[in-house]
C-alpha cells in the first residue's frame, strides 16, 4: 500500500516564498533609492532633506508603489475574467477551442471541497468568482491610494515651485495622473499579450506555463 509522501514546508511553498523574498528585496531597494531621489529633489529646491522612515508617508513613495500595484492587479483581474470566455488558438494560456474544460464544470459539494462549495447558495456564487473579485478589489484600492499619493506629491511640487495646490478633483482631471496610470497599464497589457502569443510557438521544459516541448503549435491549452 502506497503512503502519501511528506514534503517539507519549503518544498511545498517554494514558489511563493521565492517571489515573496524577491518582492521584499525589490520594495526595500525602491524605498531606499526613492528616498535618495526625493532628498535630491528637496535639496535642489533648497529644502531640508528628509529622514529615512518618514519617507514612507510621502506622496513620492506612496504614488510610485501603488502605481505599480494597481497595474498588476488590473492585469490579473482582466486576465482571470477574459480567459473565461475568450480563446487564443495554440496558446498554452487559453482554454481549448471546442472541448469542455474542468474549470467549467459545476462544483460538487464533496467532503473535501472548500466550505463555500459545501454550503452552497449565495456563498457558493461569491466563491465561484472570488479570484476575480479579490483582484478587482485590490486594483480599486491600489488605484485610490496611487491617486492619493500622486496628488500629495503633485501639491508638494507645486509648493516647492511657489504655486498654489490643486484640489483632489481638479488633479483627477489633469493629464499628469492619467499619464502615470496609462504608462503602467499599457506595459501590463503588453506582458499578457506576450505570454499568450509566445506560448503558441515557444516552449520551456518543466514549466506549467508552457505546453510540452513536443506539442504541436496548434495545440491550445497546456494538456
Amino acid at each position: 500500500m502506497k503512503t502519501k509522501k511528506s514534503y517539507s514546508f519549503l518544498y511545498r511553498n517554494g514558489l511563493s516564498l521565492v517571489f515573496l523574498m524577491l518582492f521584499i528585496f525589490a520594495l526595500g531597494m525602491q524605498f531606499f533609492t526613492g528616498w535618495k531621489v526625493h532628498n535630491e529633489e528637496l535639496q535642489e529646491a533648497h529644502q531640508a532633506p528628509m529622514a529615512l522612515f518618514p519617507y514612507l508617508n510621502t506622496g513620492h513613495f506612496i504614488s510610485a508603489t501603488f502605481e505599480n500595484f494597481e497595474s498588476e492587479f488590473l492585469q490579473m483581474a482582466l486576465y482571470v475574467m477574459l480567459t473565461v470566455g475568450l480563446r487564443q488558438w495554440g496558446s498554452a494560456e487559453s482554454k481549448k477551442l471546442d472541448e469542455p474544460e474542468a474549470v467549467d464544470r459545476e462544483p460538487i459539494p464533496r467532503p473535501d471541497a472548500p466550505y463555500p462549495v459545501r454550503k452552497g447558495g449565495w456563498l457558493l456564487r461569491m466563491y465561484s468568482s472570488s479570484l476575480f473579485i479579490c483582484f478587482a478589489l485590490l486594483f480599486l484600492i491600489s488605484w485610490a491610494v496611487h491617486f492619493y499619493g500622486s496628488w500629495r506629491q503633485h501639491n508638494l511640487e507645486q509648493q516647492l515651485d511657489g504655486l498654489p495646490p490643486h484640489a483632489a478633483l481638479a488633479y483627477l482631471l489633469m493629464p499628469e495622473f492619467w499619464f502615470e496610470t496609462f504608462q503602467n497599464w499599457q506595459s501590463e497589457f503588453l506582458s499578457v499579450l506576450s505570454i499568450v502569443f509566445f506560448t503558441i510557438y515557444l516552449r520551456q521544459k518543466g514549466s506549467p506555463e508552457s505546453k510540452p516541448v513536443d506539442a504541436p503549435h496548434a495545440q491550445t491549452g497546456k494538456d
